[in-house]
């Protein structure tokens, strides 16, 4: 069973589950061994990449990287930023 949340994910492994009724409310009580894994995963940058962005824009390639990491490898998007255009 995985519980997800916007960081992360809660995962139990052979989880006993129940739905417990009290007081006119439902509630579900999950037990079992769990691991917690971070939704934030890095973004696996190629030099190719870095070297695209940098003839675009005619930026470092400190800056190039640092701009692909902020929109999670989107090329487009970190060309745009980079050339200072806000569409």
């Amino acid at each position: 069973m995985i519980i997800r949340t916007p960081e992360k994910e809660i995962v139990f492994s052979q989880p006993s589950v129940a739905k417990v009724q009290m007081m006119g409310q439902e509630s579900w009580q999950i037990t079992g061994e769990y691991e917690e894994r971070s939704l934030e995963s890095a973004v696996e940058i190629s030099e190719e990449d870095v070297k695209t962005v940098m003839e675009q824009t005619h930026k470092s390639e400190e800056e190039a990287r640092k701009a692909i990491e902020n929109h999670k490898g989107d090329l487009a998007a970190a060309i745009l930023e980079l050339s200072g255009s806000s569409e």
